[in-house]
């Protein structure tokens, strides 16, 4: 019988996870899951660079605007839809391509989540509160005292995933990071890491590039529309977080989409930064043929898969 196996397209934003995965799918008759945590909600489209209706229409896609920003969704529980999804796929195929730019929640698939401790709501109200209060500068300085490994890699400009780190802190007295790594149940299932990589350069453009379309098809009137509900945790992501100070008249129009665009080259950063850590990822040049990706990716699936 052969292996279960899950292709994981990872890279930077902009960089073309979207044309890869759906070129993989077809070659392998298969779907895809979507593992970018802002694709997620169906308020946001412009912003979040969901596949477009033509790019969707190709082949079956999973967890793109299947939910509301108004609902409370987390890596758990996506990590329980995702094998759920999953175990029901390989059933019929031998292959499925997972496509995300969320190394948090791409890994939490592939590998399983940590196990934390119980945390009294009191310290997650108290942790809110001094975000609001003292911003989220506040935050950061607090981890980088109690937790300065997970400082070096968490993304810093998520409120979310700060205040999830230091109510652990908080609550166990132990560092959030010391809880990461543990021993995992084994996933029933193989899987490729496939890695899109372009010059630094190249990457930066595209990403330029992303903004200024995303603009012209109207960015802003998303943001507008959005605007009531800024302080939602889900709205707290780069293409939206700067229009809102610019509705707040707090900036220009050029100077947040500036913003947005130097705020996007710095995720980039961060994505890499996570992604550099996995020594098992296969690394294909962004604008390789597609027949020469996929026999190089076939070719290896040969290789350490189904040997």
């Amino acid at each position: 019988m052969k292996k279960k196996v899950l292709l994981a397209v990872v890279g930077p934003t902009a960089i073309g996870k979207t044309t890869l995965g759906i070129q993989l799918a077809k070659h392998f008759d298969t779907e895809i899951l979507s593992a970018d945590s802002r694709q997620f909600f169906k308020e946001m489209e412009i912003g979040t660079a969901v596949p477009s209706e033509e790019e969707l229409a190709q082949v079956p896609h999973h967890f793109i605007q299947h939910k509301s920003i108004f609902e409370p969704y987390s890596v758990g529980d996506f990590v329980k839809e995702a094998m759920t999804v999953l175990d029901g796929l390989f059933q019929q195929k031998d292959t499925v391509v997972m496509v995300g730019g969320s190394g948090l929640y791409v890994d939490a698939v592939v590998q399983g989540l940590d196990e934390f401790p119980e945390v009294d709501p009191d310290i997650r109200t108290a942790l809110n509160q001094k975000l609001k209060k003292n911003g989220l500068s506040s935050l950061q300085e607090e981890l980088k005292l109690k937790d300065p490994t997970y400082y070096k890699i968490v993304d810093l400009e998520n409120p979310h995933r700060l205040i999830r780190a230091l109510e652990v802190c908080r609550a166990s007295g132990q560092p959030f990071s010391s809880f990461l790594n543990r021993p995992k149940p084994k996933r029933p299932f193989k899987t490729l890491y496939v890695g899109l990589e372009a010059p630094r350069e190249v990457i930066y453009e595209r990403i330029n590039q992303r903004v200024d379309l995303m603009m012209q098809a109207g960015l802003l009137e998303e943001a507008e529309r959005l605007y009531p509900h800024k302080t939602l945790n889900a709205l707290q992501t780069v293409g939206y977080k700067e229009l809102f100070e610019y509705l707040d008249g707090h900036c220009t129009l050029e100077f947040a989409v500036s913003e947005i665009k130097k705020n996007t080259r710095r995720f980039a950063k961060r994505q890499l930064t996570w992604l550099r850590k996995n020594k098992d990822i296969l690394w294909i040049p962004y604008n390789g043929e597609t027949e020469k990706v996929l026999q190089i990716i076939t070719d290896r699936l040969k290789t350490n898969l189904y040997a």
